[in-house]
C-alpha cells in the first residue's frame, strides 16, 4: 500500500528529472463553469501525460533494470515506462492488443522501445505481457498494481495541494485508477476537507463498478476515449480508493468530448479525452460545485489525428 512517506520520496527522486507542471485558473472557465477551476497541466510532460512521474519513480529505485522491463498499455503507460528505461538505460518490450494506434506504436518505439502486438483485448495483452517478462528475465510492469507508480503518481497532487491547501474538491479521470489512489494518500495527509472525486467513461466502467460493488469486475469496454479504456479493475489503486474516494461518477464519451473543446475554448488548453474527463463533471454537474474551490487534472494531451478532427 502506498502512504504519503513514499510520495514524499518519490518527490525527491523526481526533482532530478521533472519540473513541477502549472496549475492556471481561468477566469473565462470559471466564468462558465460557475466554479473557481484550477487546471493541473500534466499535459506539458514530456510523454504528455501524468503518467511518467510513476515510470520514472519506478525504474530509479528498480534492481536489476538492466534486464529490462516489458509493460502492456495502447497509450499514456506505455510511453511513460518507455520515456523512463530510455532516462536510465533499460531494455524494454511494450505489448499492445491487435491493431494498436500506428501513433502510438510509433511514438513508443521513438522511445527506444519495442513493440509486441499480442492479444485481441488488453486481458489477452497483460496475459503476454507476463509470459514474456517470464521468458526473458525482465520486471513486468503493470498498469497499476506496483505502488512506486501510484507514489510518483501522487507527486502531482502534493503539487497541487500544497499550492491550493483549501480546495474544496479535486476531480480525477479513471482508466487504471493510479491518478485518483495517488490523490486520496496526499489529500488523506495534507487536505482531509478536500473531496476526491473520480471519473470514468460509462461505456468502460468497470473501475467504477468495481468501486461499487466492492470487489474486482470486468466489464465491457466500448469508449472511444483511450486514456479511459480499461475493461477490468485493478487491486492496489481499488484498495486506496475504497476508503478514499469521496464519489465516483460516470460520464458520457460526448461529455467528454464537448469538454475538450470547452478547454481549448476557454483554457488554451488541448487535452486528449480523458484529459477532459474531469471537466465534463463540472459541466454536467454545476449545482454541485457552485462556487466551490475545484482542482481538475487535465491528465493528458495525447489527442490523436482522429481525435483532432473530431474537435475541429
Amino acid at each position: 500500500m502506498t502512504e504519503m512517506r513514499d510520495v514524499l520520496r518519490a518527490r525527491q527522486v523526481l526533482a532530478g528529472y521533472l519540473p513541477e507542471t502549472p496549475m492556471w485558473s481561468y477566469p473565462v472557465l470559471n466564468a462558465v463553469v460557475g466554479a473557481e477551476v484550477h487546471v493541473k497541466h500534466e499535459n506539458v510532460q514530456p510523454t504528455g501525460a501524468f503518467k511518467v512521474r510513476g515510470g520514472i519513480t519506478l525504474l530509479a529505485g528498480m534492481a536489476g533494470r538492466d534486464r529490462g522491463v516489458v509493460a502492456y498499455s495502447t497509450g499514456n503507460h506505455a510511453q511513460s515506462v518507455a520515456y523512463a528505461a530510455r532516462v536510465f538505460g533499460a531494455p524494454c518490450s511494450i505489448v499492445m492488443p491487435e491493431n494498436p494506434n500506428p501513433a502510438k506504436v510509433a511514438a513508443v518505439e521513438a522511445l527506444g522501445a519495442s513493440v509486441v502486438v499480442a492479444g485481441a483485448t488488453m486481458v489477452e495483452a497483460g496475459e503476454h505481457a507476463r509470459a514474456l517478462a517470464g521468458r526473458e528475465g525482465r520486471r513486468l510492469v503493470t498498469p497499476a498494481d506496483d505502488p512506486e507508480i501510484i507514489a510518483g503518481v501522487g507527486t502531482l497532487y502534493y503539487e497541487m495541494v500544497t499550492r491550493q491547501p483549501d480546495l474544496d474538491a479535486v476531480i480525477v479521470p479513471v482508466g487504471s485508477g493510479t491518478g485518483a489512489a495517488a490523490a486520496c494518500v496526499v489529500t488523506q495527509a495534507l487536505a482531509p476537507q478536500c473531496r476526491v472525486i473520480a471519473v470514468q467513461s460509462a461505456q468502460a466502467p468497470a473501475a467504477h463498478d468495481s468501486w461499487r460493488l466492492g470487489e474486482l469486475v470486468r466489464r465491457p469496454m466500448k469508449t472511444t476515449v483511450d486514456g479511459l479504456a480499461t475493461g477490468s479493475a485493478f487491486a492496489l489503486p481499488q484498495g486506496i480508493m475504497r476508503d478514499g474516494l469521496s464519489d465516483f461518477v460516470l460520464v458520457s464519451d460526448d461529455d467528454c468530448r464537448a469538454a475538450q473543446r470547452v478547454l481549448a475554448r476557454d483554457a488554451h488548453t488541448l487535452a486528449e479525452g480523458a484529459g477532459a474527463a474531469a471537466l465534463a463533471v463540472l459541466l454536467a454537474r454545476p449545482a454541485e460545485f457552485a462556487g466551490k474551490k475545484v482542482a481538475i487534472v487535465c491528465s493528458g494531451g495525447n489527442a490523436g489525428p482522429a481525435e483532432l478532427a473530431q474537435l475541429a
